[in-house]
C-alpha cells in the first residue's frame, strides 16, 4: 500500500499520530485486568501487612518484546518493550522495564518519532515507585517523572504532587501487572474497570473481555484471548475507533497483536520476535 504523494499534511499528521496511538495502546488499553482477589482500596495498606504479595511466572529478567506497527502494507515504526535488570528502589527489589517506540527511517521525513519510557516494578507486590518518559515526536518535546509513594498515597511528579489510590499503576507498570491475570475466570462480555495516574490525573480504564481466537502473526501462530479497551470520556488516549487487543491464551500472557480503527483506514501492531520470556509459551501452534 503507498502513501499517495498528495496527501495532505493534515491526513500525514492523523497517521502518524495514530501509529504512536496504537502502539502506546499495548500499555494505555491493557492496563486492565488485575487480579480481583488482589484489588484493595485506599487504607488497606494499614490493615494488612506493609505491601501485598502477588506470585507470577509471566515475566521476569530478560524478556524483550520486539513489534512492528503497520499501515496497511507499510511498516511504519517499530516499539520493543524489555526487563534488562533488577533495580531497587526504598530498599525493595524492583523490576526495571524500558519501552521503546521509533519511526522507520523513511518515515522520519514525514513524522520523527523516539519515544522512551521506564518503570521501575515492585518484584513482590507489582506496583510502580518511579515512571519517566521522554518523548520525541515531530516538533514535540516533553519529559515527565514520578515518584510513587505507596504508603503515603501520595505520588511526586515534575508537574506537581497529587493523591494516589492504593496500588495504582502507572502506564507501564500497569501492562505487566496485567499479564499476571488468570484469564480462565473470564466470561464474554464482562467488564472489569483499573485505575491508573498519568500526568496529573487518576483516569478509570475499562475492558471487555470478547472471546477465544487462533492468530497469525510474524513471531508464530497462537491461540489468544481478545479483548476491547474503552477509554473514559476526556481520558488519556481516547480512541477514536474501536481497539482490539490479542493476548497469547497461556501463563506469558504476551500480547501479539493490536487493531484499532482510525478515520483513514486501521493500524495493526504486531509481534515479529520474542526472547528471554521466563518458560514455555505453550499458546504458541507453530
Amino acid at each position: 500500500m503507498k502513501i499517495p504523494r498528495r496527501m495532505s499534511i493534515n491526513y500525514r499528521t492523523i497517521l502518524m499520530k495514530a501509529f504512536i496511538h496504537t502502539t502506546l495502546v499495548f500499555l494505555l488499553s491493557l492496563l486492565l485486568f488485575p487480579s480481583l482477589t488482589a484489588q484493595r482500596t485506599s487504607g488497606d495498606l494499614a490493615e494488612s501487612s506493609r505491601f501485598r504479595s502477588i506470585e507470577q511466572n509471566a515475566f521476569g529478567v530478560g524478556e524483550e518484546l520486539l513489534f512492528d506497527v503497520n499501515y496497511g502494507f507499510i511498516t511504519a515504526g517499530q516499539a520493543m518493550m524489555t526487563i534488562p535488570r533488577y533495580s531497587w528502589q526504598k530498599g525493595r527489589k524492583c523490576y526495571e522495564v524500558q519501552f521503546f517506540v521509533r519511526s522507520k527511517p523513511f518515515f522520519d521525513n514525514l513524522y520523527y518519532v523516539r519515544d522512551r519510557y521506564e518503570t521501575h516494578i515492585d518484584v513482590e507486590a507489582l506496583f510502580p515507585w518511579r515512571f519517566s518518559q521522554r518523548i520525541r515526536e515531530g516538533n514535540y518535546k516533553r519529559d515527565f517523572s514520578a515518584r510513587f509513594d505507596h504508603e503515603a498515597e501520595r505520588v511526586y511528579t515534575t508537574e506537581g504532587d497529587y493523591p494516589l489510590p492504593a496500588f495504582t499503576q502507572d502506564v507501564l507498570s500497569a501492562f505487566y501487572y496485567m499479564r499476571t491475570y488468570d484469564f480462565s475466570r473470564m466470561r464474554p462480555g464482562q467488564r472489569v474497570e483499573l485505575q491508573n495516574f498519568y500526568k496529573d490525573t487518576t483516569y478509570t480504564l475499562t475492558v471487555v473481555y470478547h472471546r477465544k481466537e487462533t492468530v497469525k502473526v510474524s513471531a508464530g501462530t497462537f491461540r489468544t484471548v481478545v479483548l476491547e479497551p474503552i477509554m473514559e470520556e476526556g481520558g488519556l488516549f481516547k480512541a477514536s475507533g474501536r481497539i482490539l487487543v490479542w493476548l497469547t491464551d497461556d501463563e506469558r500472557r504476551l500480547p501479539v497483536q493490536v487493531d484499532a480503527k482510525i478515520p483513514i483506514g486501521s493500524i495493526t501492531s504486531e509481534l515479529i520476535e520474542y526472547k528471554g520470556v521466563s518458560g514455555p509459551v505453550r499458546a504458541r501452534i507453530q
